[in-house]
């Protein structure tokens, strides 16, 4: 480092090849953020695309995993078990060129701390993890990496022609990296395969805060999305993905004997549209009503090119009767903690993650276990018919969750990963 650090006023980089929008790395960055910049140190990024503040942010396009060049080569990678001279060549070069653009973003901002954001964990952008590697291991570079998820967990990424590079950075076991990933299935996955440690750090939620209340922009959010007055609303707030098994949210609204639309609060982002015509026929085959309102939420309120209002996430929160959770896998949940601190019911699949980390902790859902039983339809049709009884629920799980997954829990551990680099576990007073 170029200049002596202050324990107290670190000036810390996020490095990811994404800062934007609502993806779970770009969520949890902005709230390690928060926690760090109020413990007094200064977050700056490095991002393909970025929408944090300009003047903090050092943007390199080539950087984001969906560029053109880059999503080309990444699925020659991921095609087959072999790859070109060519792809070799191509990968070097741009592994400098990375390597090049991160030396002058720590030279720019003096960057005390880096915290790669998934940008070591997963492969979607090869020569930037190589870079980051290549520079960690040269500079000996104090690094806390933030796993989100690894490639072994994907199934797309199992065949591949890549894999002396996953093997050298994705992770990388260097001394001057701390490992931190998001539920103990990682630990121990990570310790097994690489035998490398690393310490837990669940996804939270700043439960100290109150949600936004209802107000009156958003009151009319049942008429406007095409409910009915008598309708119960069920949301499923998630992307329309596979792994996120919307199916049994249909088929459980489907058997609930009850009038009511599942109301999909998001689109398929970028993994195609094949899944979601999926989750259309089915719903018609089962003669249930589904709301797809993508169009209509948004980060911040506003309008629709024709004049229609465009919601929040959490305006939806508000109307919903009923959230729905049926994911088949997690990282963590991030949908599952924002339904707890909107204190809201839920639905949600007993997925791994959520029967080893969460569930134990004692929160109160209606569980599927990878399938919809009369069990859980006749729990979620008795919390519909009698509302004191999900908000008895929902109001145990906001207890539990500011215990366990609150911004309290995340200063604490942060200050932790940082007293292991600068020895200091708590801020100047």
């Amino acid at each position: 480092m170029a200049h002596s650090p202050n324990p107290h006023s670190l000036r810390i980089g996020f490095v990811s090849t994404r800062f934007a929008g609502t993806d779970g790395v770009s969520l949890e960055t902005a709230k390690w953020t928060e926690v760090l910049e109020a413990l007094g140190h200064t977050c700056y990024y490095f991002a393909g695309l970025c929408d944090r503040p300009p003047q903090r942010s050092m943007v390199v396009p080539e950087a984001f995993y969906r560029h053109p060049e880059v999503f080309e080569r990444h699925n020659r990678f991921f095609s087959g078990d072999q790859r070109t001279a060519d792809d070799t060549r191509w990968v070097h070069h741009w592994r400098e060129f990375f390597r090049d653009r991160l030396a002058e973003f720590i030279q720019a901002f003096r960057i005390d701390l880096l915290v790669p954001q998934n940008m070591l964990a997963i492969p979607l952008q090869i020569p930037l993890g190589l870079a980051l590697t290549e520079l960690i291991a040269e500079t000996n570079f104090p690094t806390v990496a933030h796993h989100h998820d690894f490639a072994w967990e994907r199934k797309r990424f199992l065949v591949n022609g890549v894999g002396d590079y996953i093997s050298a950075a994705f992770p990388p076991d260097l001394d001057s990296i701390s490992h931190v990933v998001i539920n103990t299935a990682a630990r121990h996955q990570l310790a097994r395969r690489r035998g490398v440690a690393s310490t837990v750090i669940p996804n939270v939620m700043d439960f100290d805060r109150e949600p936004p209340r209802l107000d009156d922009y958003a009151a009319d959010v049942r008429q406007a999305l095409g409910l009915e007055a008598d309708e119960y609303f069920i949301l499923q707030p998630t992307r329309i993905i596979q792994r996120k098994g919307i199916e049994h949210a249909v088929e459980l609204v489907h058997r609930l004997g009850l009038k009511a639309s599942l109301v999909i609060s998001h689109a398929s982002g970028d993994e195609g549209d094949e899944y979601a015509q999926r989750v259309r026929q089915y719903a018609r085959l089962l003669n249930v009503k589904v709301i797809f309102c993508a169009d209509r939420v948004g980060d911040e309120r506003g309008r629709t090119e024709d004049g229609r209002k465009i919601y929040r996430l959490w305006d939806l929160y508000h109307h919903a009767d009923l959230v729905t959770y049926p994911s088949l896998y997690e990282g963590f949940g991030n949908a599952f903690l924002e339904t707890v601190w909107m204190r809201r019911p839920i639905v949600v699949n007993n997925y791994s993650i959520y029967a080893t980390d969460i569930r134990p902790k004692g929160f109160a859902a209606i569980e599927i276990d990878d399938y919809v039983t009369d069990g859980s339809v006749a729990q979620a049709r008795n919390v519909l018919l009698n509302p004191e009884l999900g908000q008895k629920m929902a109001v145990r799980n906001f207890e539990l969750a500011a215990q366990y997954f609150s911004y309290k829990m995340l200063r604490r551990k942060l200050r932790g990963e940082l007293a292991n680099f600068f020895g200091v576990a708590e801020p100047a007073s």
